[in-house]
C-alpha cells in the first residue's frame, strides 16, 4: 500500500525527525524525550521522506506509525512551548503549527491505512494479526 505525502508533509516530517534526533543526542528541554528504540525508528524513517512511501506489511506500517507518532508528539510539545513563549500569532508559533498540522494529518492517514491492513490480515487468516502474520501477509502497491 502506498502512503501518499505531499511536499509540505514531507518537509514537516523531515524537520520534525531532525528535531527528535537532535534532542536524542543532547540534553532534552522538551517534555517528550524519545526512547532509544523510537529514535532509531525515526532515524530509519528519515531517508524515506523523499516521496510517497510503499508499506508492504502491517509490521512495516506499525514501525512507520511509531516513528511518525514520535515526531508528531515532539512537534506538539514544541508548538505548546512556542505559543506560551511567543504568543499564537508570532511567526515561529505559526510555522510550528503548520509543521505539527501536516504531521498530524499524515499520522491520521497512516492510522486509517493500518486499520485497513489489520482488517485484511484478519479476513485472510481468520484471526487477529499476530507478530508473524503482521510481517508475512504482504500488500502490493
Amino acid at each position: 500500500m502506498i502512503l501518499h505525502c505531499n511536499f509540505e508533509e514531507l518537509r514537516a516530517l523531515a524537520s520534525g525527525a531532525e528535531m527528535v534526533l537532535a534532542e536524542t543526542g543532547a540534553a532534552s528541554e522538551s517534555a517528550v524525550a524519545a526512547p532509544a528504540e523510537a529514535a532509531a525508528l525515526v532515524e530509519l524513517l528519515l531517508p524515506r521522506l523523499t516521496g510517497d512511501m510503499s508499506l508492504t506489511s502491517l509490521a512495516e506500517q506499525r514501525q512507520v506509525r511509531k516513528a511518525i507518532s514520535v515526531i508528531c508528539d515532539e512537534l506538539r510539545v514544541r508548538l505548546d512551548d512556542r505559543i506560551v513563549r511567543f504568543g499564537p500569532g508570532q511567526e515561529e508559533s505559526i510555522n510550528t503549527y503548520f509543521d505539527y498540522a501536516h504531521t498530524r494529518v499524515v499520522l491520521d492517514r497512516l492510522d486509517r491505512m493500518g486499520a485497513e491492513m489489520y482488517a485484511i490480515v484478519e479476513l485472510i487468516t481468520g484471526a487477529s494479526p499476530t507478530e508473524h502474520t503482521a510481517k508475512s501477509v504482504t500488500f502490493p502497491d
